[in-house]
């Protein structure tokens, strides 16, 4: 897989941030929403088979988990099996992807870049700690914002 996979989860966090910037959050209808998308399940579709310490690690863990949260995403807007509620756990669980592509991209970006001395030497960094931290408080104040916004339209 080389290059290809991480290139292609940034790609998906770039459109993600896109999505955010354009649409305050993950539209599927949109353009760039389903460009998330896409990117988003080529990233942990071929992430699954990369086996970089030789078994199955947290990376594959988020990674499954993340296809799952899409999953329920797409059923809950597609088909409105959960009624009211569909819209709100849609909204959710596309932003739980965004969470779980962010911490996945931050700690395989710094633990890989650069190739000859990487920024950070373990996945299990102090400095990863607070940088996903940083990232859930985004998630959290994100999310919060936009369903404020879907309950009031």
């Amino acid at each position: 897989m080389g290059w290809a996979h991480p290139l292609r989860g940034l790609g998906a966090f770039a459109s993600a941030i896109a999505a955010l910037v354009q649409a305050g959050g993950i539209a599927p209808k949109s353009g760039v929403g389903r460009l998330y998308i896409w990117s988003l399940v080529a990233t942990c579709v071929t992430g699954l088979p990369i086996f970089r310490h030789g078994t199955i690690g947290p990376p594959h863990i988020a990674g499954v988990l993340t296809l799952a949260a899409f999953v329920l995403a797409f059923v809950a807007g597609k088909t409105g099996a959960l009624g009211r509620a569909s819209a709100r756990v849609e909204t959710i669980s596309y932003w739980v992807t965004l969470l779980l592509l962010g911490i996945s991209t931050v700690t395989e970006t710094l633990t890989r870049l650069p190739p000859s001395a990487p920024l950070v030497a373990s996945p299990d960094a102090g400095v990863l700690k607070v940088l996903d931290l940083g990232l859930l408080v985004l998630f959290a104040i994100g999310l919060t914002r936009q369903l404020r916004r879907q309950r009031a339209s």
